[in-house]
C-alpha cells in the first residue's frame, strides 16, 4: 500500500505550492524583524536602480527627439540620392515614376555643390543647395527663418540666397544685406589658370530676401545657402540635372514601410534614407552613449540585486525548522531551493514594478512641470528643461533586464547557500 508521501498525486500541485510558500515567506512576519527590514531594503534597492534606468534612458530619448525635431524643418521625410554620388538627369525614368507615385505628396528636386562666397574681403567655402519653390511644403522651413523679409528664392531676373545664421555672422552680413553676394564655383573638368584664376570659375550673384535660417546645428547654420534650383544648375554647369530628390509622403503612410517599397522599386541605383539615416553620424553617437549608460546602470542593478542574497541567507537560517517539515512531507532539496529562488525572483519583480512606476511618475512630472532645468537663466540653451520621452520598448527592456540580472544574481548563490545552511 502506497503512503501519501510516495503518491505522485501528493505533489501534483507542487509547482504552485512552491510559489505559495515563497510568497508567504516574503510577506509573513519573521521571528527576527531584521529579516523583514533587509527584504524591504532589497526591494527598494532594485526599485531605485530600475527607476534610474527608466529615467536615464528616457532623458536620452528626449534629447534624440529634440535633435530630430531640429532637423525636421530642414531635412525631408525621405531623401533619394544616386548611389554613385553623381548627379542624374532630372527626367530620368525612375525619377519621373517617383514624381508620379501615389505615395508622394511633395516632390522636390535638389542640386547641391561646393562654392566660394566673397563679401567685403571675407571669403568662405559653402554648400549651395538649389531647390524648387515647393520646398516650403516639405517641412516647416518658414518656422526657422529670422529677419524682416520673407522666404523667396527668385524674382524676375534676380536670384536670392538664404544664408545660415552662423555663415552670415562669419561674413559680417545682416539678414538684409544690401550688396549682392559674390559666388564662385570651379568649372567642371578645367584646371585652374594660374595667369587668370577667375577664368576657371563660374561667377554669379545672390541677393538677400531679408531673412536667414537657423537650424541650431552648425552643419547647416555655418555652411549652407538656400537658393533656387536654376541658380545652382547654372552655377555648377549642371543644366537639367539634380543631385537628390526630397520627398514628403501623403498623410497616414508609414515612413519605414514606404521606404522599403521605394528601395525595391528603384533598385540598386538609388539610396532611400529617412531623417535618422540622413543624420546617421549624429544619431549613432547618441545611440552609443545610450548603450553605454544602459550597461553601466545594469552593473549597478547587479550590485543592488546582491542585497537579495543577504536577505535569502537570513531567511534560510530562520526557516530551518520549516524546511525539515517540508522534507518530512517528501520535498526534495531541489524543490526547497526553488522556494528560495522564487523568493528572490519575487523580490526582484516587486522592485522592478515599483521602480517602473516611480520612474514613469518622475518622467511625467519632468514632462509636465520641468522640475530639472538645463541652466539657471532662461535662453542659455535651446530648451530650458531636460527633455524626456518614455518609450514602451525601453520599459520592456528595463523589465527584462531587471528579471534577467536578478536571476543571474540569485541562481548560483541560492544553490550554494542551500548546501551550506540547509
Amino acid at each position: 500500500m502506497k503512503t501519501a508521501s510516495s503518491s505522485p498525486l501528493f505533489w501534483r500541485g507542487w509547482g504552485r505550492l512552491e510559489l505559495f510558500i515563497a510568497r508567504r515567506y516574503l510577506f509573513a512576519k519573521k521571528s527576527h524583524h531584521a529579516i523583514n527590514i533587509i527584504s524591504g531594503i532589497s526591494v527598494l534597492g532594485v526599485a531605485v536602480a530600475t527607476m534610474a534606468m527608466v529615467v536615464t534612458l528616457s532623458v536620452f530619448n528626449g534629447f534624440q527627439d529634440l535633435v530630430a525635431d531640429l532637423f525636421t524643418a530642414f531635412d525631408p521625410e525621405l531623401l533619394v540620392t544616386p548611389k554613385d554620388g553623381q548627379t542624374i538627369d532630372a527626367k530620368d525614368k525612375d525619377l519621373l515614376w517617383l514624381k508620379k507615385s501615389d505615395v508622394v505628396e511633395v516632390y522636390t528636386p535638389v542640386l547641391e555643390g561646393q562654392a566660394l562666397v566673397v563679401e567685403g574681403g571675407k571669403q568662405q567655402v559653402v554648400t549651395i543647395k538649389g531647390v524648387t519653390d515647393n520646398v516650403t511644403k516639405q517641412g516647416h522651413i518658414e518656422d526657422i527663418l529670422y529677419g524682416e523679409g520673407h522666404f523667396c528664392l527668385h524674382a524676375d531676373i534676380l536670384e536670392y540666397g538664404i544664408l545660415g545664421i552662423q555663415l552670415a555672422q562669419q561674413l559680417g552680413l545682416p539678414a538684409n544685406f544690401e550688396n549682392p553676394l559674390q559666388v564662385y564655383a570651379p568649372k567642371p573638368g578645367e584646371r585652374v589658370n594660374i595667369g587668370n584664376p577667375l577664368s576657371s570659375f563660374n561667377h554669379d550673384e545672390l541677393q538677400s530676401p531679408g531673412v536667414v535660417f537657423m537650424v541650431r546645428q552648425a552643419k547647416y547654420d555655418a555652411n549652407y545657402i538656400l537658393t533656387s534650383l536654376q541658380f545652382a544648375q547654372k552655377l555648377f554647369d549642371r543644366e537639367g540635372r539634380v543631385s537628390s530628390v526630397e520627398l514628403k509622403l501623403k498623410d497616414g503612410l508609414k515612413t519605414d514601410k514606404v521606404k522599403e517599397q521605394l528601395k525595391a522599386q528603384l533598385g540598386e541605383r538609388f539610396k532611400v534614407e529617412d531623417r535618422y539615416e540622413q543624420q546617421n553620424d549624429v544619431f549613432r553617437v547618441m545611440r552609443i552613449e545610450k548603450l553605454i549608460s544602459y550597461l553601466f546602470l545594469s552593473f549597478i542593478l547587479l550590485v543592488a540585486c546582491f542585497n537579495i542574497i543577504g536577505s535569502l541567507s537570513m531567511l534560510m537560517i530562520d526557516k530551518r525548522q520549516d524546511i525539515q517539515t517540508l522534507r518530512s512531507l517528501g520535498a526534495t532539496d531541489s524543490q526547497i531551493c526553488t522556494i528560495f529562488r522564487l523568493e528572490g525572483h519575487i523580490i526582484s519583480l516587486a522592485g522592478a514594478l515599483l521602480g517602473l512606476v516611480l520612474g514613469g511618475v518622475l518622467c511625467w512630472i519632468q514632462q509636465e512641470y520641468g522640475i530639472v532645468r538645463m541652466g539657471d537663466s532662461e535662453g542659455s540653451f535651446i530648451i530650458d528643461t531636460y527633455p524626456v520621452s518614455v518609450y514602451w520598448t525601453d520599459i520592456l527592456l528595463v523589465l527584462v533586464t531587471v528579471l534577467a540580472v536578478g536571476w543571474l544574481a540569485i541562481w548560483y548563490p541560492v544553490r550554494y547557500l542551500s548546501k551550506k545552511i540547509l
